[in-house]
């Protein structure tokens, strides 16, 4: 009989899980989009007044400043990470992040759209629970200035990617692909 307790816990206590993670995903999601939306205004606004070649500053300096004042203002990590890193030290995927982003991939071949794809979860992690998150980032159309084939690549943004980013891994992309995933951690 004693042994059942453990379960029956459990019985009780799954619909509190489930209640705790539709919350922290809804909390998360209420940040993922905007933060989507304002990197994809960003990169507008510099392609517009100054061609693809200037929407490489836009990811370099004004991507990752949004994500850190982000997270020092929520108390979460917010990050962007991709398989194939433009920028192996801001977007590097940590092992959840890769699983998460080879699931996307699966979900992708089967015939899932990428700009509805996320994932959610409670891990139990060495420092503690944390609640991850991570929305997919799919190429648009405008993006293959920097992350399409290597004919797609205008020679500007060739050189200007070679000079910011000389590790990059980040291009062979084609619209509707997954590019990256925004990743959000948050210690529970």
């Amino acid at each position: 009989m004693y042994r059942s307790l453990p379960f029956i816990f459990a019985l009780f206590t799954l619909p509190a899980w489930a209640d705790d993670i539709t919350k922290l995903q809804e909390e998360s999601r209420a940040v993922a989009l905007p933060f989507m939306k304002q990197l994809m205004g960003e990169n507008q606004k510099a392609v517009s007044e100054g061609g693809p070649a200037s929407a490489v500053g836009v990811c370099k300096t004004i991507a990752p400043k949004a994500a850190a004042d982000i997270s020092r203002k929520q108390g979460w990590k917010l990050t962007r990470v991709s398989l194939k890193v433009r920028n192996p030290l801001l977007g590097t995927a940590d092992a959840w992040e890769q699983k998460v982003l080879q699931g996307f991939e699966a979900r992708l071949a089967k015939g899932e759209k990428a700009d509805a794809m996320e994932f959610a979860e409670i891990v139990k992690e060495p420092a503690g629970n944390s609640f991850r998150y991570m929305k997919a980032i799919a190429l648009q159309p405008g993006c293959v200035s920097c992350h399409g084939n290597a004919e797609q690549i205008p020679a500007d943004v060739k050189a200007r990617l070679a000079e910011e980013y000389p590790h990059d891994q980040a291009t062979g992309y084609a619209p509707g692909q997954i590019r990256g995933g925004l990743s959000i951690k948050r210690a529970l």
